[in-house]
């Protein structure tokens, strides 16, 4: 064979491998998301973007923004092969607590309700929990794969990577961001139990993390009203159960086909946030239940490819990638139950956006970073045989 017909065929493979593979129902699902997403977004913060910026279309306007550079990360990310991040795992979880302790640094952070999650970087303020989440995944998932066996048969080696995640936590509970440090560090319980951790060990952990977080609930004044108003809102709907209850009015109002695309009474300075933590009681005000059930089965099915992907990836002995996919998967599922709970009132207030859909730049460009991730990972485990034998033929031509 000549040269040129070697890097002619050489190319012509690596196109095939290109368009070979890719979950497209991962891709569609995504898609549809950052769609209703953003129209929600669009008519959720109309009025409060028109009286405090006096532009109406403004944190669409944004939104837009974080949605084009998240989509460029993700492409970026679903470039690169998922080992490079199994290698980069334990420099990226060291940036992570640099970024958690800098952010708790007066005139480093950015204090914002008094809390200081924010690290101001010009255009857009990084949260930094969003980031900090998925560096522990992806530390925890490599972690698992290099000391598998003796996490799972011993205790000492279970308990040595719940300090790393209890030191996160701490940092994350002194800023405070309660809700970010319950879901990572569940999420990250799960990934351990995914990974074959026996049930005995993974349920006395549960069971004292569950009490770990129930006492720090109740000992915070603010947590315990949360907790009182979420039990019965009506009793105080004018103060502590303010925001509920205008949530549950919102669900009551859209009935069966909601009142229609921008007809939101709730949104008209009654509902707080309603273009971040409360974005899907306007879309069950505006588009009903329908439209509610519809949000629910997209992030269902985004949460079962991401299973199904782990699962595969499992199959072909790829033990980080199918951990690390594991782990967003929960994650994911997790943070829109807690938050869709939260509008529904079967859960305490917590401020944890709805992912891909709620306006932050932060959480918006994270989680399609880890979208495209996920894509790699189900890219590798459908093409692994391929990809090796492209990668001898490489090598032979050379």
């Amino acid at each position: 064979m000549s040269y040129s017909q070697a890097v002619t065929e050489s190319v012509s493979r690596e196109q095939e491998l290109q368009h070979a593979g890719w979950d497209m129902v991962l891709l569609y699902v995504t898609f549809a998301l950052l769609g209703i997403g953003l129209v929600m977004v669009m008519s959720a913060s109309i009025p409060i973007a028109e009286k405090h910026l006096g532009q109406p279309f403004a944190f669409f306007q944004k939104q837009l923004l974080y949605v084009v550079l998240g989509l460029i990360a993700a492409y970026i990310v679903s470039r690169i092969p998922v080992q490079q991040w199994q290698k980069a795992g334990p420099v990226l979880l060291f940036l992570a607590f640099i970024l958690l302790v800098a952010v708790l640094i007066p005139g480093i952070g950015k204090q914002v309700n008094g809390s200081m999650r924010w690290l101001p970087l010009g255009f857009i303020n990084l949260q930094v929990s969003e980031l900090v989440k998925l560096i522990v995944y992806i530390y925890l998932a490599g972690y698992l794969v290099r000391r598998g066996e003796e996490v799972r048969s011993t205790l000492r080696g279970f308990l040595k990577p719940m300090i790393v995640l209890c030191l996160a936590v701490v940092l994350l509970l002194m800023e405070p961001d309660f809700g970010a440090a319950a879901v990572m560090l569940a999420t990250a319980l799960g990934m351990m139990y995914m990974s074959g951790v026996g049930l005995f060990k993974f349920a006395a952990l549960i069971i004292s993390t569950v009490s770990a977080m129930a006492m720090l609930a109740l000992i915070s004044p603010y947590r315990v009203a949360r907790i009182l108003s979420f039990m019965n809102p009506w009793e105080d709907p004018y103060n502590s159960g303010f925001q509920l209850t205008q949530s549950l009015i919102a669900f009551g109002r859209g009935e069966w086909f909601g009142v229609g695309l921008g007809g939101s009474i709730q949104k008209l300075f009654y509902l707080p946030e309603t273009h971040t933590d409360f974005l899907y009681a306007i879309l069950a005000e505006e588009l009903g239940l329908i439209g509610a059930i519809l949000v629910i089965v997209l992030f269902a099915i985004l949460v079962w490819r991401a299973f199904m992907i782990g699962s595969h990836a499992e199959r072909e002995q790829q033990y980080f990638a199918a951990y690390l996919a594991y782990g967003i998967g929960i994650w994911i599922g997790l943070q829109a139950f807690i938050n869709i709970g939260v509008n529904m009132g079967v859960l305490p207030t917590k401020g944890l956006t709805l992912p891909l859909m709620s306006y932050g730049g932060s959480s918006i460009v994270v989680t399609l970073v880890a979208l495209g991730l996920l894509m790699r990972i189900g890219y590798e485990a459908e093409n692994q045989d391929k990809l090796q034998a492209w990668s001898k033929k490489k090598r032979a031509a050379k």
